[in-house]
């Protein structure tokens, strides 16, 4: 019985070299796509990973849990936090979809407003909420200044008092990451086909019928996980930043969860948060 090897046949030698040939290739994309994925796992493991546990280490302590729910002020943090969820991130979404719809016309100055709307986006965080304190302050705010020189009375004190100060921080939410959500709803809009609207047209729909039949069908999915996402960002948030073992010292949830808290610890004066 003869045995063949790999110099008696061509075909079996050329096999072997290239299959040689796709493993190195292989270990090489391999090693290529490593590279850059571990910044990314060191960067998500030391900001988003270590801060989580440490938060739920912090608040192992059934001890801790008994003195935050005992805190007198705690009850009404949860009811801000609520009222902040429930208007400031279902407010923005529907703006943020009707505003889709705007930015869906054809023209190159829609591009342009555009181009302007998605600014705030853009803008460091840190300067834009430090912009609206400024604009709201109670004394020498841009907004009181001006209701001053149209009208000649006071302006309201925007940071000085819970109900103000809440107002304040769902509208700088809002105005913050309103354009995001837009582009984002924006994108899923372009996703849909002309032909569905050209048949609505030629059975007779309205604009309003269009968006009740047409679009909000088939944007239902997208609204209603994007609504699960950025109300659990936001949720997750304000209960990591008011863990027990810290639940003393936070403000957080005290009627301005992730709105100026976040990037301006001076945004808002420390006497509203004990009046909410």
């Amino acid at each position: 019985m003869a045995v063949l090897t790999t110099i008696d046949n061509p075909t079996a030698a050329t096999y072997t070299k290239l299959l040689a040939r796709r493993r190195g290739t292989f270990g090489a994309d391999k090693l290529w796509a490593l590279a850059f994925v571990t910044p990314y796992v060191a960067v998500f493991v030391a900001f988003v990973i270590y801060p989580i546990a440490y938060g739920l280490w912090l608040g192992s302590d059934p001890a801790s849990y008994r003195a935050l729910f005992g805190d007198p002020v705690y009850p009404r943090t949860v009811v801000n936090t609520l009222l902040y969820l429930l208007f400031g991130v279902n407010l923005k979404l529907l703006l943020a979809l009707l505003l889709s719809g705007f930015f869906m016309r054809k023209g190159w100055w829609t591009k342009i407003l555009l181009l302007v709307f998605m600014l705030p986006w853009a803008l460091p965080a840190l300067s834009s909420y430090l912009s609206i304190n400024w604009m709201l302050n109670g004394q020498w705010g841009l907004i009181n200044n001006f209701i001053w020189q149209v009208a000649q009375v006071e302006g309201p004190p925007w940071l000085d008092s819970s109900g103000y100060a809440l107002g304040s921080v769902i509208y700088g939410h809002i105005w913050k990451w309103l354009p995001f959500w837009t582009l984002i709803f924006l994108a899923g809009r372009m996703a849909i086909s002309v032909e569905l609207y050209d048949a609505a047209d030629v059975d007779g729909a309205s604009t309003l019928q269009k968006f009740i039949h047409v679009t909000m069908p088939l944007m239902a999915g997208m609204y209603l996980v994007c609504t699960m996402l950025s109300t659990w960002r936001w949720a997750i948030s304000t209960l990591c930043a008011s863990s027990p073992a810290v639940a003393r010292r936070c403000r957080l949830m005290c009627s301005r969860p992730w709105g100026f808290a976040t990037h301006s610890s001076w945004a808002i004066p420390d006497s509203a948060w004990r009046r909410c």
